[in-house]
Order: structure tokens, then C-alpha cells, then sequence
């Protein structure tokens, strides 16, 4: 048991993950290794479609656009990590403005009673500081040599829907934590920046495989898009373990809680003193094995096309 413990190297960050997703209790050792194994498995597929897929292009090397390609049908989780990817770029460039001399554009740029002089150079940084568009290269945006200039009041239909799913996201944070006290919410959200990537850079390389997998020396880019990426993927299962758990939870109260025997049982009412029913036992093991077997499931539509004929369904690992 030892020895599988020490093969676990994100027990603590995966507890700090499922806390801010709705698990408000501590899981079990076992129930975070399930989860490690499931987002290792899913890193590993990842590492190894972008390989193949920069060996396709004649380079050992691979790309953003390699990571990105991989989860390119989840529209909404492609327009997250390009928001990501342009708030990174908007810090970076913010940093390197401040080391080459932030005094300098401060004095050039205002005048001494506090008022900004128009047209100072403080005009450049802000458009330099500017969020910008992460372009992909399979968008037909990209086919022309002429790029179509933005409106600021237009929003095509993949941000409407990712604006959609994160006013979801933030409702139910909003849900989660509206009844915690100030401890509860500080907690929450330190909880909030935990990463598999963040300071963990070596860590992270052997335990994706990085030089087995593939041979390809990660940038500090992929790196964190493979950070981002891992939280998701424990958000994910753990929602849909929540929700299993929950459903679980619900037909044990309507049949009077654990009755092996099929007879009825008295369902006993909550006292005003007692803890709150839900959240008292946490998700487990098999919560979260049935959670990413319902996430492996395939549309019917791609099953259709086999009905009737004898052939296998081969399908391989399904990204989330």
C-alpha cells in the first residue's frame, strides 16, 4: 500500500480541486487515486495524439495548436483556454513593460497636476496590454491573408456559448459558497489556484511522461495549457460524481435509507439540531468510476452507423 501511495503525487491538489467543485468533504485515498489515474490516462492520450500529429507535419516538436486540436468539438472549453491563453499574454506583457522602465512611460505620460497627456505613450502600452485574440490555424478565419477587423458589439456564436457555460460555472460557485462563513470562503478560494503545473514544472514532466511519451521538450506554454486543462478535467468528474452521488442520496431517502431487506422503514425526520443531511459522507470510488464511464459514453449517432453489421466497435479513449 505503501509503495501505491508514493506513486500519487497530486493527493493534496486533487482534495483542493474537488473542494472548490462541490466536495466539501475529505475523499478517501482511494477515490483520489482513481482520479489521478483517470487524469494521468487522459494527459498521456493527449501527449500521444499531438505526437503522432507533429510527426504528420515532419517535426519532433509540439505545438499550442497540437494541444488545442485535440479538444477542438468542445467549443466552449477551447474558447476558455484561448481566454487563458490571451489573459497570459496581457500579464506578460505587462511585466515586461514594468521591467523596461514603468517611471520612464509614467513621467512621459502625465502631467503634474495627475491628468494623462493624450497622445503619451502610455497610448502604445494600452494597445500593447490589450487582450488579444488567440487564432487558430483550421478556423477559416486563417485561410485569408486579410484579417477582418473586430467589432467590439459583435460576438460570434462559439463566445455567446462560452459566456453561457461560465455564467453557469459562476452560478454555481455563487451556490457553493454563499452560505460559507469568511474562513469557509478564504479557504475556497485559496483552493481556487491549485495546479498540477504551477511551481511543479519537474514534477509535472515525469509524471505525464514527458521523454517516454514523447521526446518533445515542453515550452512553459504547453505546460500550462496541460495545468489548465488537468483542473478542468477534475472539475469535470467531479460534478458528475456529485451528481451521482446525489441521485444515489435521493432514492435512499425516498426508500427510508439502507434496507437490504426490502421491508419498509420508518424514514427518520431531521432534528434542529442535527448537521445538515447532505455533504456528510463524500464521493467514492465507484461514484467516480461511473462518473467517467458516463463520460466515455458515445452519441447514438456514431454507434448508428454499425447497426446491423457485425463489426466491433473499436473506439479509443474520449477526451474531456
Amino acid at each position: 500500500m505503501a509503495d501505491r501511495d508514493k506513486q500519487y503525487k497530486y493527493r493534496q491538489e486533487i482534495q483542493q480541486m474537488m473542494y472548490v467543485s462541490g466536495e466539501t468533504g475529505e475523499p478517501s485515498v482511494e477515490t483520489t487515486g482513481i482520479i489521478e489515474d483517470i487524469v494521468r490516462q487522459q494527459v498521456v492520450e493527449i501527449l500521444r495524439s499531438c505526437t503522432e500529429l507533429a510527426a504528420r507535419r515532419g517535426s519532433r516538436s509540439i505545438t499550442i495548436n497540437d494541444l488545442i486540436f485535440q479538444i477542438r468539438d468542445d467549443a466552449p472549453k477551447v474558447s476558455r483556454l484561448r481566454t487563458f491563453l490571451s489573459w497570459k499574454d496581457v500579464r506578460k506583457n505587462v511585466k515586461d513593460s514594468d521591467d523596461k522602465g514603468g517611471e520612464a512611460d509614467l513621467g512621459a505620460g502625465e502631467d503634474p497636476v495627475g491628468g494623462v497627456v493624450p497622445g503619451g505613450p502610455v497610448d502604445d502600452t494600452t494597445k500593447k496590454n490589450k487582450k488579444a485574440k488567440v487564432g487558430l490555424p483550421w478556423e477559416p478565419s486563417s485561410f485569408y491573408s486579410v484579417e477582418v477587423p473586430e467589432r467590439e458589439d459583435e460576438e460570434d456564436e462559439e463566445e455567446e456559448e462560452m459566456n453561457y457555460i461560465t455564467l453557469q460555472r459562476l452560478r454555481k460557485a455563487d451556490e457553493r459558497t454563499k452560505a460559507m462563513t469568511r474562513e469557509e470562503y478564504v479557504t475556497w478560494s485559496e483552493f481556487r489556484q491549485a495546479s498540477f503545473t504551477y511551481r511543479k514544472g519537474k514534477r509535472f514532466r515525469e509524471w505525464a511522461g514527458f521523454g517516454q511519451v514523447t521526446d518533445s521538450k515542453p515550452s512553459d506554454d504547453i505546460v500550462d495549457i496541460l495545468g489548465f486543462l488537468t483542473f478542468e478535467m477534475v472539475q469535470t468528474l467531479t460534478e458528475e460524481a456529485l451528481k451521482i452521488k446525489d441521485y444515489e442520496d435521493l432514492l435512499k431517502e425516498r426508500n427510508g435509507g439502507d434496507n437490504p431487506a426490502g421491508t419498509k422503514k420508518r424514514k427518520r425526520t431531521q432534528g434542529l439540531f442535527d448537521p445538515p443531511s447532505e455533504g456528510r459522507t463524500p464521493v467514492e470510488a465507484r461514484h467516480v468510476q461511473e462518473a467517467f464511464r458516463r463520460l466515455q459514453a458515445r452519441p447514438k449517432k456514431n454507434r448508428a452507423m454499425l447497426n446491423g453489421t457485425r463489426l466491433q466497435q473499436h473506439t479509443g479513449l474520449k477526451l474531456f
